[in-house]
Order: C-alpha cells, then structure tokens, then sequence
C-alpha cells in the first residue's frame, strides 16, 4: 500500500512538472485597429456633362407680343475642387470650392425653319463654393452639399445683315449630393449630382431695332471625380485599441 501511494504521488508531481513547462494561455491584448477618418484637406479633379435650360422670349418694344424662343443646351464639363472635412463620430462637416470648364452651348432661331435670326448662349466657365455635410460609414460617405454659385454666359444675336452680343456673369443658388468612397488613407473616388438656378436676366436692345431678349437659365449637373486628401504622416493610418 505503501508503495503504491508513493508511485500515485511521483505521477502526479511529474504531470504537474510538465504542466508548468507548457506555455502560458492567457489571452494575448489585441492589435491595435486602423481607424479611418475624413477629416483633413483635399484636392482633386473631377469631368461629367451638363445640361441646361434657358426659357427666353424675344420682346419688341412698343409690341406686346413676345415671341418664346427657348432653348435647351448641352456639354461636356470638367475641372478642380479643394476643401476641408471635419468629422464628429459618424457626421462629416466641410467646405468645399470648384472651378469648371463647360462645353454647354444652344441656339435658337425666333422664326423655325429660319437661319436669318438666331441666338446663341453658352457658358463657357463656372465655379461654387459650398458646405457639405455627410454621413461615414467608415470608407464610405453620402453626403449633400449646396451653396452660391456663378457663371458666365455669353449670348450672340444675328439678324442679317447685323448682330450684336452680350456677356453676362450671374450669381445664384445651386443644390445637389452625392456619394464618395475612400480607396485607402489617401485616394477617393466619387459621384455627384447638383442643379442651380441662374435667375431671369435681360440682353438688349441689340442692333436690331427694337429688340429685347429675356433669359431664365437653370442647370443640372453631373460629375464623377477623383480626390488626395492630406494625412499628417503620409499614408499611415490613425490607431486605437
């Protein structure tokens, strides 16, 4: 009996040797996680089409007929945007600025089936300067964005044999959204939609006696861009546990 206690007592002071030669199972802290954040400045470039409408009238003085001569003009449109993201949890606040080159261009002739009297409208460049408040699901924002906008519009008259034409810059309103997702810390890559409203604005009178033409030109944009935005030690991401 004796012995056989001894031996119990050998087995298990061995097993409990072993025991404490295994390694350790206490759980291991975690690695820190990458966090994305969208606050910071950015840059980028962006290029879409545009399309607009100027609903005209061509008015003759001491006549109170006005004869519509509007119009529907189209373009390609493209350029640079800069701004500034600020981020709250979730929400992401900023101010954005943009400067376009447009291809937007229509004419119209106030007799149809005529080339004798015509106008042409184009706007040629644009810009905005707009807040932007969003949404982050962490690499992807929706956001909607909306602020004052300008233009410049360039309207030719011909009646043969003469013509004139006139230049107008027109400030206004403009609205729109749009989505934009984070390829890594750095690059995004984005859609949006926007419309402005240029207001009525009158040219004239033109050579032509007596004449008069009213504008009213809105506009509908959209564009898809690329976007760098800076972080403060190049592409290495924010970190919490």
């Amino acid at each position: 009996m004796r012995r056989f206690v001894l031996t119990v007592v050998s087995v298990v002071a061995a097993n409990a040797a072993r025991a404490a030669d295994l390694p350790s199972t206490k759980a291991l802290p975690e690695e820190p996680r990458a966090v994305f954040t969208w606050k910071g400045f950015y840059i980028g470039a962006h290029a879409g089409v545009a399309w607009a409408h100027d609903e005209s009238a061509n008015i003759l003085y001491g006549n109170p007929s006005i004869a519509s001569s509007s119009f529907d003009a189209t373009g390609v449109i493209g350029g640079l945007h800069l701004g500034y993201n600020w981020q709250v949890g979730n929400w992401v606040l900023g101010l954005e600025g943009d400067v376009d080159a447009t291809g937007l261009e229509g004419t119209v002739a106030s007799r149809p089936g005529t080339t004798y009297f015509s106008s042409t409208s184009r706007s040629p460049v644009q810009g905005s300067i707009r807040g932007r408040i969003g949404y982050a699901f962490d690499h992807l924002l929706l956001y909607a964005t909306g602020g004052g906008i300008w233009t410049g519009i360039l309207t030719s008259y011909r009646e043969l044999p003469i013509g004139d034409s006139f230049s107008r810059t027109r400030e206004s309103w403009t609205v729109g959204g749009g989505v934009e997702y984070a390829l890594n810390n750095n690059w995004s890559v984005r859609g949006e939609y926007r419309f402005a409203d240029f207001g009525r604005y009158y040219d004239g009178p033109a050579k032509a006696p007596l004449y008069q033409q009213s504008h009213h030109w809105d506009e509908n944009q959209v564009k898809f861009g690329v976007t760098w935005k800076y972080t403060q030690g190049g592409t290495q991401p924010l970190f919490t546990r």
